[in-house]
């Protein structure tokens, strides 16, 4: 028997860091969460390397920066470039994966996983292996052309599963973790990855936790005085985003996160469930649970992701080291998505090179936080580069769409809602993290943002787009338009729908 522990992996989708009664949400309730958090690590500033899908797993993958691997925004992930799954698959572990991963365009890959179990969110329809959609159609649901959500015009619009409980995907997920605990080859250590989609939108959740909370209850969403001089154009284009930018609905935003709030309870439940299936062996566990980036969830009057804004770039991490468990320990060192490649490499005791200065154990850090300061992220790159970087009391940012740069107190603003950019007081702070972020990327001559020691300077993008924005709002099964046809012709539409 190897004497290595045991890896545990959860990731959420869009999932915010105020989302754990266990750390001060007084709303939400999280009892698998937060006897995590009286068990373990909670890191109270961890920020993801990209605030969007794609590129922020491809950089907790490969342990690299977005500038480095190249994957910047929902491009392609960097497939060739050594995962941790190999890693630790070299190291003698029993690699699985449960749900969707990310891995754009080669859904189905394995890099460096033995096995998987795969879904996709989103349509059903012909293409690539999914295991979740198959279980669907073999239980009965194969009516149920979009089972995590009704996307489009209702993307954004809380709306009840069309599955119960039992086969919804969260419980599917946990389902297929605990088989895989079951069935699993007891000789070796086990890595398990399970990424569970919610709560990413559309916010929907099975009966009877859609009715768990009510809008009524909901604190409205953060829209101080002059919020409109904080976004970005990223901010803009993703308000654009299934028609979020026709108006302001308070109780709209309030049942909206309502059903959020009942998409991490539901996901909580399921978790625990997984850690009941590991019995004794949690012990010789090393449990990680965090999300891949937030939400903004009408904060600044603002959905989606794809900002440096705390709602969306901030993510809940969570470390139960193995061991009979300690007492709760909060840590504010800021940490990154970064650092999970270094972390589960140094506990599976991999003799492998840390694949960035910027990537740290986790533990260690935790032990001894002194050395780290600061972190970064960064989406999409070029005339759309958004890029950041945040200690524990400051944080810069600075849009090339915007040419325009932003100042946050953390200390005394904790909740961003004032730009010191430009205030002289803060002019030497201003200079020094711009100074910081730019020879960060200079090192690594990653012209594409820099040029001189200076941003580099591109025209500014159109909005809204010229080519229109049909993309940003649709998004319908692929045989949708032969199910409408069938209607008949007193029925069919008398134009295709739009992709």
């Amino acid at each position: 028997m190897s004497n290595q522990p045991n890896i545990l992996f959860i990731m959420t989708d869009q999932q915010r860091s105020d989302t754990i009664a266990a750390l001060g949400n007084r709303a939400i309730r999280t009892p698998a969460l937060d006897s995590l958090v009286e068990r373990g690590i909670a890191f109270e500033n961890c920020y993801t390397p990209s605030p969007v899908c794609v590129a922020a797993r491809s950089a907790a993958i490969t342990g690299l920066p977005p500038h480095v691997n190249g994957c910047t925004s929902n491009n392609e992930s960097p497939l060739g470039r050594r995962s941790i799954m190999q890693v630790l698959q070299s190291a003698g572990y029993q690699t699985h994966g449960i749900a969707k991963m990310h891995f754009n365009p080669q859904v189905d890959a394995l890099w460096g996983f033995d096995s998987r179990d795969i879904s996709e969110e989103g349509a059903r329809g012909p293409g690539s292996r999914n295991d979740f959609h198959r279980y669907l159609s073999e239980n009965g649901y194969e009516h149920v052309l979009e089972p995590q959500g009704i996307r489009s015009e209702l993307y954004y619009i809380p709306q009840p599963s069309q599955l119960p409980a039992r086969h919804h995907h969260t419980s599917w997920v946990a389902d297929r973790a605990i088989d895989f605990l079951g069935e699993r080859d007891r000789e070796r250590p086990f890595f398990l990855w399970a990424s569970f989609i919610k709560p990413h939108p559309p916010f929907e959740a099975p009966a009877p936790w859609n009715k768990l909370y009510r809008a009524a209850d909901m604190l409205p969403p953060r829209r101080q005085e002059g919020f409109e001089q904080l976004l970005t154009y990223w901010n803009h284009h993703q308000n654009r985003y299934k028609y979020r930018d026709k108006g302001y609905d308070e109780m709209l935003f309030r049942a909206m996160k309502a059903m959020y709030y009942a998409c991490i309870s539901f996901i909580d439940f399921n978790f625990g469930r997984i850690l009941a299936a590991l019995g004794a062996e949690i012990d010789n566990t090393l449990i990680v649970y965090t999300a891949d980036h937030g939400e903004m969830l009408g904060d600044y009057g603002s959905v989606g992701k794809r900002t440096m804004l705390n709602p969306a770039v901030k993510v809940p991490l969570i470390i139960r080291p193995p061991g009979p468990g300690q007492g709760s320990q909060l840590v504010d060192t800021p940490v990154s998505l970064l650092d999970i490649f270094p972390t589960f490499a140094a506990a599976a005791g991999a003799d492998e090179p840390r694949p960035s200065a910027e990537g740290a154990d986790l533990l260690a850090l935790a032990a001894d936080d002194s050395w780290r300061d600061a972190v970064y992220s960064q989406y999409s790159e070029g005339a759309t580069g958004l890029y950041m970087i945040a200690e524990r009391d400051f944080k810069y940012i600075y849009s090339a769409a915007d040419r325009k740069e932003w100042l946050f107190n953390l200390r005394i603003d904790p909740e961003e809602t004032r730009n010191f950019a430009g205030n002289p007081r803060y002019e030497a702070q201003l200079g020094r993290l711009r100074r910081r972020i730019i020879e960060r990327f200079e090192s690594d001559s990653y012209e594409r943002a820099v040029n001189n020691g200076a941003w580099r300077e591109y025209e500014p993008p159109v909005f809204p787009d010229p080519a229109g924005d049909d993309g940003l709002l649709f998004q319908d099964p692929p045989h949708l338009p032969e199910l409408l046809a069938a209607l008949g012709p007193g029925y069919a539409p008398a134009t295709a729908p739009r992709p």
